[in-house]
């Protein structure tokens, strides 16, 4: 279904598609509260006929994706997951934490995705001490001819330097596995042998070391997790909370019969039935996942369900009784409860949203709020920010970061004008105007905003500026500045209101984003300078030295052979590489 700009609005699939479209257009015979709205945007409908059932449920799946209508239920898919991988297949694996977007790599086990970053380096932590495995790099692991630090505090077993057979470590990446995939009992069983053994051949140090390992586990595997059904198989459950186009769809991780952990899903303007929803959020979670749980359980039966097992090769179940209906409650409670927490959220930022644009005497209400800062040493690289702040969240995907073009050194607030410009001029082509732009300053930043305001005839939009007491820039509590059009005293704010929080942050990641684009842009230059002082490297030699290598210090470190792979480069430019890093101080 399309729009009259002809963007695809919403992608559904019927049996019988006569009567579905019956279902939108008549008058009262579909309650859905989102079905008005999308019905009024519908200038034309394009249709696709398949033969199966399955080729309908894949490709609706891949137009949602491609189209990204705004009446369908979309999950981001630019979300990067964090895992733990074992890289099973080389002679001495070792533990690493990755992060993951979409279908991870075939060169390992992984474990996850962890549904926070926190809790995944936190199991990090954990298997580091329980599992004495390597922790350097493949390189580190060829070079090194004693053991480092960390065999010295009993966190690796130094296979670097034979120290153990390959036999002792690969038991203890066994033991590693079975504890990830939540077999603790087994790796119980087997310390138990091993400390028996180890004491019975007088080696008590050794039995003393198993016997901690032995209660570490299971410190943490009784103190944590719910035990929730008899049959420990892999599962997860979902449910989802909606009122109106408004849903949230709750997902909870069972392994091996414990509540391992969960995410939450908000949509916004949906025109899906539950069981679209449900089976469109299948497709998109599930179907490109190398690790999958043994079955899904959800609190509706699907109509598709036989077409999306053979898809998804996992089972769906409705439960009707026992443990599994109680986790398909306990996934409903946490809908309901998500659903009222984001509500009561939104509630709550939308009233200091109110009182931000009355206090300040704002004239629109600040849906979206867009800060600007610039960043230069000595005039040097002069660059800038630009974030947005969505609703009174940071809305990552706008940010900006600018080169400032063509300005005479140390005019900063010529700098700060021309992006101003550069960015304004771009909204208003695009009708894309923000409600109020914050500028990292006093009055003079405030008087270059106003001036292109006027210079674009833009009035629609609010200008403010933050002044830092004193400049500074740290987390401490300070007395801010606002100055505002008109007005030649700045507003203050109470030091602990939450208006005055609000801006703080915004200021401060504009400044975080300006400085850290700064010190890259700054960071290159130094590198193009020093590699411009080796004799015969020029501009093409060394952007395809920087390309293959990625760094300056993997450049000079590299051998001949590497070095005469990269294409033009001679062994008359490697010996002047070779002579360069001799003398080469990082420092």
């Amino acid at each position: 279904m399309k729009n009259k700009s002809g963007i695809v609005i919403y992608v559904g699939k019927a049996n019988n598609l006569r009567a579905r479209l019956k279902q939108y257009f008549a008058a009262g015979r579909d309650e859905r509260p989102m079905i008005p709205f999308l019905v009024a945007e519908i200038v034309s409908i394009d249709i696709i006929v398949v033969t199966t059932e399955k080729e309908a449920l894949l490709l609706e799946n891949t137009l949602i994706k491609k189209h990204k209508p705004k009446f369908n239920a979309l999950l981001k898919d630019d979300k990067t997951f964090i895992s733990l991988m074992i890289n099973n297949k080389h002679p001495w694996p070792m533990i690493q934490l990755v992060r993951t977007k979409g279908k991870p790599k075939k060169d390992g086990i992984y474990f996850g995705p962890y549904t926070s970053a926190y809790a995944a380096r936190q199991t990090f932590e954990l298997m580091a001490k329980l599992f004495p495995l390597r922790q350097c790099s493949d390189g580190e692991l060829k070079k090194r001819t004693r053991p480092c630090l960390l065999y010295g505090i009993k966190r690796c077993i130094a296979p670097c330097v034979g120290f153990c057979t390959k036999e002792e470590y690969r038991s203890y990446v066994d033991k590693a596995i079975d504890f990830l995939r939540g077999q603790d009992h087994k790796i119980i069983k087997e310390l138990e042998s091993e400390m028996q053994k180890a004491s019975d051949a007088l080696e008590f140090e050794k039995a003393a070391a198993l016997l901690q390992t032995m209660k570490q586990i299971r410190h943490i595997t009784e103190g944590g997790g719910i035990i929730a059904k008899a049959d420990g198989k892999d599962c997860d459950a979902l449910a989802l909370h909606r009122q109106g186009g408004e849903v949230m769809l709750a997902q909870l991780f069972f392994r091996e019969g414990k509540l391992i952990g969960s995410e939450h899903y908000s949509f916004s303007e949906v025109a899906e039935g539950n069981e679209d929803i449900y089976t469109s959020f299948l497709l998109q979670y599930y179907k490109d996942r190398t690790v999958r749980p043994y079955e899904i359980l959800l609190p509706v039966e699907l109509k598709h369900r036989q077409a999306l097992e053979e898809i998804l090769e996992l089972k769906i179940v409705q439960p009707q009784k026992g443990d599994k209906k109680a986790i398909v409650h306990l996934a409903e409670k946490n809908a309901k409860e998500l659903f009222q927490q984001e509500k009561d959220e939104n509630d709550l930022t939308e009233k200091m949203l109110l009182d931000l644009q009355e206090t300040l005497g704002l004239h629109r209400y600040p849906e979206r709020i867009e800060c600007f800062d610039t960043s230069n040493i000595a005039g040097t690289d002069l660059v800038a920010s630009m974030v947005a702040f969505t609703h009174g969240k940071y809305d990552k995907k706008r940010t900006r970061l600018f080169k400032i073009r063509d300005i005479p050194k140390g005019d900063d607030y010529a700098a700060l004008r021309q992006v101003i410009l550069r960015r304004l001029t771009r909204a208003k082509e695009e009708n894309d105007l923000p409600d109020l732009i914050v500028v990292d300053g006093g009055k003079g930043q405030l008087t270059q905003a106003l001036d292109v305001l006027k210079e674009l005839d833009i009035v629609t939009v609010d200008p403010i500026s933050v002044a830092k007491q004193e400049g500074k820039h740290d987390k401490g509590v300070t007395q801010e500045k606002i100055f505002l059009p008109g007005k030649s005293d700045p507003v203050l704010l109470p030091l602990h209101s939450p208006l005055l929080f609000l801006l703080q942050r915004i200021r401060d990641e504009a400044h975080r984003k300006a400085i850290g684009f700064h010190r890259d842009r700054r960071s290159k230059r130094t590198i193009t300078s020093l590699i411009d002082e080796i004799p015969g490297i020029g501009d093409v030699k060394r952007q395809r030295l920087l390309s293959h290598f990625g760094s300056l210090q993997r450049i000079l470190e590299a051998s001949e052979e590497a070095l005469l792979e990269v294409k033009g480069i001679n062994s008359q430019d490697v010996a002047q590489l070779k002579k360069f890093a001799k003398t080469f101080n990082p420092q």
